[in-house]
């Protein structure tokens, strides 16, 4: 009867495993030193070899020679626990012996001595199966089991293993096999068989195994049955469902081209062929990241999973590209893979998905639009519309025209005028007899005040409303005049907490809310010229420039 390439190749020895050194090398160390625990837990990936490890290690400990690293394989332990046939080692598949009383039957035969062999050995596969009760009834017995019995508890997901457990036993985890080791395991095979196997076909199958040598070894056997002696790459992918270089190429070439059809043809060609929409997602999503990490590490990296030739395609690819588009085209390809695993109309979703890749290749940077704004006195690009001439600065301009005089955006202020709050100079301001009657002098005291210390608590809001409120003094009474849209921000006891730490005694705190009179006018002027001049600034009317559609909502002073 005919028996699969994956159990006819499997490893009888530490020697002939690869990708596991980790675990090799602790576990030749305890036998050599007689450091045999009773209970371990193998976990990883699935097709990594914890099942054949599981069985090695049986035949280390029950060989005629051992306990030992290398079994001579040639006694009656060693055969019978090759084929599967050895009274004292025990498998047990915990996805269909996962209750309670299967797991007190595994405890009662533990009592009994082995019937030949040195060790009793029990390996449980998908043990995370197991319930929590099985776990419980068993958990005895893995914390003090006779001095004959070795657990060896196999899984793909060990995060479900109990902790109770996993704390009694050693763990090993399992290691994706690097694609390098998988290829030259599948070359020394198809040596052996007599098959003629390329490079690029070996880099199919072992691209189809994801780090898991069994589906890789699995994925041979099938090309075997479909192309014969001599297997073809083309063959092979049209086999695996999967896409080549050259077909997702097409691809790239939309992108580098912008051409918006060719992508909706691709989706066409697609479907007419009976493609999954799905899988070519998955796989563009792997052509992208690759196309990246070429660009990033070169076209010699271990971190491709392809053949030389293909890598260097790859990288000449990533080279029509920059590294920021990549990583652009990568993250839309993730989200829309992401949503097409739930799409009930999956093609209208990917020729959606496309036409955004060519959309986001279009797009410039915000560093560049910045970088062009920054310092730069060159006029604007031809391409913006309606473009400001910037003002024309001249040593010494003529005498302007009375009747068509423009105002300039920042008139200097008039003598009469109090400087601004921002200014630089440290002259006290003149007072105009002209301007609005001030605040009563005991008011700015406390504005002032109240504002600092609402600002170093951290009360922004309440700040800005004691900033906008005129406030007055008497009889040991503070009183609040605010307007009414700081109503929600002005809290009695907020400016009760605040006025105790300012004076260091409690003090009457009456809010009333209406518009400050002699207050108001000079705020909004105030605020007004602060606007204007913003404005009327070189480079925000440049910003404006590019960014048309742009609103300036709000303008603050920051040295106030």
């Amino acid at each position: 009867m005919y028996q699969v390439i994956a159990r006819k190749y499997r490893p009888q020895s530490f020697a002939e495993l690869i990708g596991q050194e980790h675990v090799r090398t602790t576990l030749e160390n305890a036998i050599a030193q007689g450091r045999i625990a009773h209970g371990y837990i193998f976990s990883g990936q699935r097709g990594t070899g914890k099942t054949t490890v599981a069985r090695i290690l049986a035949r280390c400990l029950n060989c005629v020679q051992g306990p030992t690293a290398t079994p001579d394989g040639t006694c009656a332990s060693c055969l019978e626990i090759a084929a599967g046939n050895s009274p004292d080692v025990i498998e047990i598949d915990a996805a269909s012996n996962r209750g309670i009383n299967e797991m007190r039957e595994l405890r009662e035969n533990v009592r009994y001595r082995p019937a030949r062999d040195r060790y009793k050995i029990f390996i449980v596969d998908e043990a995370h199966q197991i319930t929590s009760e099985a776990f419980n009834a068993l958990l005895k017995t893995l914390e003090e089991p006779p001095e004959w019995a070795v657990f060896v508890l196999c899984t793909t997901e060990a995060h479900k293993i109990a902790t109770t457990i996993a704390s009694r036993c050693q763990q090993f985890s399992f290691r994706s096999v690097e694609f390098g080791e998988v290829v030259k395991r599948m070359e020394e095979i198809c040596a052996k068989e007599g098959i003629q196997a390329g490079p690029e076909v070996l880099s199919v199958l072992a691209q189809a195994g994801e780090g898991s040598v069994r589906d890789s070894l699995s994925a041979l056997d099938q090309a075997i049955a479909c192309c014969g002696a001599t297997l073809d790459a083309a063959e092979v992918r049209g086999m695996l469902g999967m896409f080549s270089l050259d077909s997702l190429g097409q691809v790239s070439d939309a992108l580098r081209a912008e051409d918006s059809r060719k992508m909706l043809d691709l989706v066409m060609e697609l479907e007419r062929n009976g493609r999954s929409l799905q899988h070519f997602c998955r796989e563009l999503a792997r052509y992208f990241r690759n196309l990246l990490v070429a660009k990033v590490a070169g076209a010699d990296t271990r971190l491709i999973a392809a053949s030389p030739r293909e890598q260097e395609r790859l990288a000449e690819i990533a080279n029509g590209f920059s590294e920021e588009d990549l990583t652009r085209y990568l993250q839309l390809t993730l989200d829309l893979f992401k949503d097409m695993q739930f799409s009930l109309q999956p093609r209208l979703h990917l020729e959606v998905g496309l036409l955004r890749l060519i959309q986001a290749g279009k797009l410039m940077p915000i560093e560049e639009a910045l970088a062009d704004l920054g310092g730069s006195s060159a006029p604007p690009a031809p391409s913006l519309k309606s473009p400001i001439p910037p003002p024309v600065r001249s040593a010494a301009p003529p005498a302007p025209d009375p009747r068509s005089q423009v105002p300039s955006p920042q008139p200097p202020a008039p003598p009469s005028k109090p400087p601004a709050a921002n200014s630089l100079s440290t002259a006290p301001p003149v007072p105009n007899p002209q301007s609005p009657a001030p605040v009563a002098s005991s008011a700015t005291p406390w504005r002032e005040r109240l504002h600092s210390a609402l600002l170093e608590a951290g009360m922004q809001f309440t700040a800005d409303a004691v900033e906008h409120s005129e406030i007055a003094e008497s009889n040991g009474e503070l009183r609040f005049t605010t307007p009414e849209e700081f109503k929600l921000a002005l809290n009695e006891k907020d400016i009760l907490k605040v006025v105790q730490k300012i004076t260091g005694r409690p003090m009457r705190i009456k809010i009333a809310f209406g518009t400050p009179e002699a207050k108001a006018a000079p705020l909004e002027k105030k605020r007004d010229d602060v606007a204007e001049r913003a404005l009327a600034n070189d480079e925000v009317r440049r910003f404006q420039e590019v960014f048309p559609e742009s609103q300036v909502r709000v303008v603050r002073d920051l040295k106030q």
